[in-house]
């Protein structure tokens, strides 16, 4: 039989099989296929982050505050599925339910032991206190964080756990120092606008209670004892102080931002020219610096030990290297401020699951290394969610992991110098492009503004900073403690100046090019599940979310501009009107008027077009509505019920009707007003940056 049939296959006789015919997949049957292939492979466990997330995001925005018997019973609500589904091949279904629950729970639980009585009205004394951290210092002065403050007269006591203090320059000052002086504590402001950076949140869930300044007798009464946080204090303030003895201006201020992770001197016109060219995490410590630190030091340990026959033949040369660059990358970490810059933690424990990989004989760079270290953070520092350092890294980082385990064809034999330099040039344009695309939606909320030359910007600076700036950046650390840093902060610095020179240009092309998205939260919920389905898909499918999520965003994702803005804490009122935007009340070059036009990228006059002013209030009206801002209770009997909108800083009396109203108490309870004229209704939709008062971390008005 076996003789039989090689015969046939030898003369051409044998019977030629009939393929059956390939069948193309639907779209919809392709991406099932997708979905399901993606849960055989444990795909799932990528999503445990985007649950935390979104059970984080579930408790924020509850307009209450949840008892513990309700958390009780949540949890209850959620182990009952899970435990049903634990032995079914509904399990991983159960750890989603069981990650979703741990996201809720985590913020109280943090509030629970992390968070603070929040300061409700001014106090004015003389306190002393402990330093717990310096945030940043200048020539002009310096931001801390103090604890334990008590006062030492006949002072009101404050019952808040830490309080951010703006002090002196002088005299030195070190985390375990007892300070006194006489201070001026104010309740930590809210958001600027509806949907911006709540200080309050997160300052609450950071233990501090209280926004304050020193006003006179400043004193160090007494220094802390030994302590491993005063040392890493000490050191980054010697650190900064070298760079500053060599580097003067932009160079100095992101000299030391890349070093010590101090950005507090880095101007402001520094800050726009470097974020219209797309290189503003240049300066923010990440995951670039951080790998190239790292990853110098794990190649040249290992070339180091390889170059010696002895280690080489002998030791584990590569599993040396990479404890090397986790001590290198901890190290940097404590440079860069510790647990405190999420973005280098995070880049850290990334870096920790490579090289603890690279130790294990594992595959490095996966997309569950990379959930693996999101819910490092996310447990470590859940408010860190919501901040845009966070979510700029976790969705660049995830793109990255996303198109680089795609397949890919092998490069095709040897190259040349030529090639290789060409094939650096290409992988840092697609890296740049592809951090770009992710970041975008997050960029265009947080900071209205998109770098649309952004990867040309990185093409162009992104060698210095790699092969200049970092290198002898690290040099120049080594070199401190044998005083002859010198010569390495200024080559760094030349490629800092470069840098600049790159950015300016790129600025200079972009100019006009520039948008200004208006992006509702929702646009971000929408990110979010488009980048969970990016990353728990492993197939060009993975595509599907972020194509489908542009669209929709752009249908539903998109803010429209205010008729009118009211200040909660200042006099400012802003009117929209066919010259843009203008004021009714109050000065621009103010906090808020000046975050106002930099959140819409226009100008505010300092007088709004048909206003008119006199010793009881101020009138504006356009061709759709008036508004009436009230400075005298004689002026309610007037302008009540004749203009569509009164506002005023006193208490308005009861009578005062036919007029939508924004008297103290509804500034004190929801912050600044934000207003838009509804024609249809013939009445303002008014949102309010602060949507109820009944969270821990907002301030009580009293």
């Amino acid at each position: 039989m076996l003789e039989a049939e090689t015969r046939e296959r030898e003369t051409g006789t044998a019977p030629v099989p009939v393929r059956a015919p390939l069948r193309r997949l639907r779209p919809a049957s392709a991406v099932d296929k997708g979905l399901a292939d993606a849960a055989v492979a444990r795909r799932l466990f990528v999503l445990l982050p985007f649950a935390m997330i979104a059970g984080l995001i579930a408790y924020a925005a509850l307009p209450f505050e949840p008892a513990p018997q309700a958390l009780a019973m949540l949890a209850a609500a959620a182990l009952l599925p899970a435990v049903l589904l634990w032995r079914s091949p509904g399990l991983p279904l159960a750890g989603l339910l069981l990650a979703a629950w741990a996201g809720f729970c985590l913020l109280p639980l943090h509030g629970l032991w992390f968070g603070t009585t929040m300061l409700t009205r001014p106090a004015y004394g003389l306190y002393q206190g402990r330093v717990d951290e310096i945030v940043s210092a200048t020539d002009e002065s310096r931001r801390i964080i103090v604890s334990g403050l008590v006062p030492l007269s006949d002072d009101r006591p404050v019952d808040i756990a830490r309080a951010r203090l703006v002090v002196p320059p002088q005299p030195p000052l070190a985390p375990g120092d007892i300070i006194r002086a006489n201070m001026r504590l104010a309740p930590v402001p809210g958001p600027i606008l509806p949907g911006a950076f709540d200080g309050q949140f997160h300052a609450y869930f950071a233990g501090i209670g209280a926004y304050g300044n020193v006003t006179s007798d400043f004193a160090l009464v007494s220094t802390g004892g030994p302590d491993p946080t005063r040392a890493v204090e000490g050191l980054r303030m010697a650190i900064g102080s070298r760079i500053d003895a060599v580097l003067t201006g932009p160079s100095a201020a992101i000299g030391r931002a890349m070093v010590v992770g101090d950005q507090s001197a880095i101007d402001d016109a520094t800050r726009k020219v470097m974020a219209a060219a797309g290189l503003a995490h240049v300066y923010s410590i990440s995951g670039l610096h951080l790998s190239i630190v790292a990853g110098g030091m794990f190649f040249l340990l290992r070339l180091l030990l390889a170059a010696i026959p002895a280690t080489a033949t002998r030791w584990p040369v590569k599993k040396i290297a990479a404890v090397g660059g986790i001590v290198a990358a901890a190290g940097y970490l404590l440079l860069a401020g510790g647990l405190a810059n999420v973005p280098a933690l995070r880049s850290t424990i990334m870096l920790g699951l490579i090289f603890g990989a690279v130790l294990a004989g594992r595959r490095a760079l996966t997309m569950r290394n990379v959930a693996i270290a999101a819910l490092a953070i996310i447990v470590i520092d859940p408010a860190s969610v919501f901040r845009a350092s966070f979510q700029l890294s976790f969705a660049a980082v995830v793109a990255l992991i996303g198109i680089y385990e795609m397949p890919r064809p092998p490069p095709a034999g040897e190259r040349n110098w030529g090639q290789r330099l060409w094939a650096t040039i290409w992988a840092t344009a697609i890296t740049s492009l592809i951090a770009g695309t992710a970041t975008l939606l997050f960029s265009a909320y947080h900071f209205q503004q998109t770098a649309p030359l952004g990867v040309v910007g990185n093409v162009l600076v992104l060698p210095v900073v790699s092969l200049v700036i970092m290198p002898f950046a690290v040099l120049s650390v080594l070199a401190m403690p044998f005083g002859v840093e010198a010569p390495f902060i200024m080559a760094m610095g030349w490629g800092i100046d470069r840098m600049i020179d790159g950015a300016v240009l790129v600025a200079g092309w972009s100019a006009g090019l520039t948008g200004n998205p208006l992006l509702t939260g929702l646009a971000l919920i929408i990110g979010l599940v488009a980048l969970a389905w990016f990353a728990f898909l492993n197939s060009w499918w993975r595509l599907l979310g972020p194509a489908l999520a542009l669209p929709l965003i752009l249908l539903v994702g998109v803010d429209q501009r205010p008729d009118l803005l009211v200040a909660d804490t200042t006099q400012a009122v802003a009117l929209r009107t066919e010259a843009g935007l203008g004021l009714i009340t109050g000065r621009t070059g103010s906090f808020a008027t000046d975050v106002w036009s930099e959140h819409y990228q226009e100008s505010i006059a300092a007088m709004a077009e048909g206003v008119r002013c006199d010793s009881l209030g101020c009138i504006a009206t356009s061709d759709r509505f008036s508004v009436a801002v009230v400075r005298n209770a004689a002026a309610f009997a007037e302008d009540c019920g004749l203009n569509q909108l009164v506002i005023a800083r006193i208490r308005a009396p009861a009578n005062c009707t036919g007029s939508q109203v924004i008297d103290a108490d509804a500034l004190a309870a929801g912050g600044v007003h934000w207003l838009r004229w509804n024609a249809a209704a013939g009445r303002f939709d008014i949102r309010t940056a602060i949507p109820n008062l009944t969270r821990p971390w907002r301030v009580v008005p009293r």
